[in-house]
């Protein structure tokens, strides 16, 4: 691991826990407190130490961001003192692993969908789908997929630089305010699983990047991206405003390719009989195309 690298992991660390322990109230935490004088709004380094069962000068060490050699005792007493929830568990410990000697390497993303993968795309005619990695570059997208998010394989931000990509899309494109229905709960997660990523991935040139083009071009990013809010991305409900057929409420689901380390399927799936459903047979209807796979980056 280089001293460069060593440096932002130590800063992810002191920034996360901080910010983690800045949210939690002495009363949330079940302390009790003498005199109103606090000048901190969430625990003192000496609270978060004692709910940990650690001394203070140790927990101060962590806080300073060397995680480097905590055992998974010492992380789970965090968790618990902090009230991580699951996303904000896995990556603390994601942290602890980019911060040890050997400065882990996550497994490299794939850079191309396999065939066998597009066909599966082609398949799926009845539900919106496509495969993108976890930087939200979106490699590959069946037909009903792509007529689905037009508004992003549109946009003007990808006509001279792929592949399309709905974080950039958020936060650069004004018509993002159109397409998401709910526009600030579409950047807060996107944001959150950018963060997570960071935590799996401390060595993705290409993540590094992105984030550093949001941050400088995009104050709501920044803003955001300073928070430290973590969060999985695995199922849910997208509100969207198609130019074609309105508003929309549909089921998502992002399933992990094993054999494609990296990528994910994300599909959508409304109710039998639904306006969702009567609408997207309309898009269907429109669009007799096979998957489009977008162009690489260059």
């Amino acid at each position: 691991m280089t001293d460069h690298t060593k440096k932002d992991v130590a800063a992810e660390v002191r920034e996360f826990l901080s910010t983690r322990r800045a949210r939690i109230t002495p009363e949330q935490a079940g302390l009790q407190v003498y005199g109103g004088n606090r000048r901190v709004p969430g625990l003192r380094r000496e609270e978060v130490a004692l709910l940990a069962g650690m001394s203070v000068d140790y927990y101060i060490r962590l806080e300073r961001g060397n995680l480097a050699g905590a055992s998974d005792s010492v992380l789970e007493a965090l968790a618990h003192a902090l009230q991580l929830n699951e996303a904000e568990r896995t990556h603390l410990y994601d942290l602890a692993r980019a911060a040890s000697p050997s400065g882990r390497r996550s497994a490299v993303t794939s850079s191309r969908v396999r065939p066998t993968i597009l066909r599966l795309l082609d398949s799926m005619t009845g539900v919106p789908a496509f495969v993108r990695n976890a930087r939200f570059d979106i490699m590959a997208a069946n037909a009903l997929g792509r007529a689905l998010y037009a508004p992003l394989f549109d946009s003007p931000l990808f006509a001279q630089r792929g592949p399309v990509n709905s974080a950039r899309f958020l936060f650069l494109d004004p018509a993002s305010q159109d397409f998401w229905v709910d526009w600030d709960k579409g950047a807060d997660d996107a944001v959150a699983f950018l963060r997570t990523e960071t935590g799996r991935a401390p060595h993705d040139k290409a993540l590094t990047d992105l984030i550093g083009e949001l941050t400088t071009r995009s104050d709501d990013f920044a803003r955001r991206w300073a928070r430290h809010d973590v969060k999985f991305h695995r199922m849910g409900v997208k509100n969207l405003h198609h130019p074609l057929v309105g508003d929309l409420a549909l089921p998502y689901e992002a399933m992990e390719l094993p054999s494609d380390p990296g990528l994910r399927l994300n599909f959508y799936t409304p109710e039998p009989d639904s306006p969702e459903q009567q609408a997207l047979n309309l898009l269907a209807s429109w669009t007799t195309t096979s998957a489009v796979v977008s162009p690489a980056n260059d």
